[in-house]
């Protein structure tokens, strides 16, 4: 999948990915900034990788966890601080929850502090920090 926003590319192609600049987009993260390059490698081999580029710069991303027939688990949504606030990781959410992989799958989440954002997209607050989007039923 990949798809254009403004000037952007939101790609599942994980050759793209780079564990350097997703280390430092995780490091601007509080439930991520310690994560180690080894443990950041093993998740994106386990993981459907959403990467946000500016030309070739790898400026968000995005993890998604699956079994591809009940549930999937969107994680580790993060765009770089000189990018926020473009709508960037909107479509970044956008693009995950249209994703043909995921329709007809209930979709959770945990966030701190991003509930309006993933409500726009059909999450409901099921608890103080949990999300779950209901399967579609189409």
């Amino acid at each position: 999948m990949t798809r254009y926003f403004k000037d952007y590319c939101i790609s599942d192609d994980k050759t793209r990915l780079s564990i350097e600049d997703i280390k430092s987009l995780l490091e601007q993260s509080y439930w991520a900034e310690k994560r180690n390059k080894d443990v950041i490698r093993k998740s994106l081999m386990n993981s459907i990788c959403f990467g946000v580029y500016d030309n070739e710069k790898q400026i968000g991303f995005g993890r998604v966890v699956t079994d591809f027939a009940t549930m999937f688990w969107i994680c580790d949504i993060l765009i770089d601080k000189n990018y926020r606030g473009q709508g960037i990781g909107k479509e970044l959410i956008k693009s995950i929850c249209d994703d043909e992989k995921f329709k007809g799958l209930v979709g959770i989440l945990a966030t701190k502090d991003a509930h309006g954002l993933y409500e726009q997209y059909g999450f409901k607050l099921e608890s103080e920090k949990i999300m779950i989007k209901p399967r579609d039923e189409k």
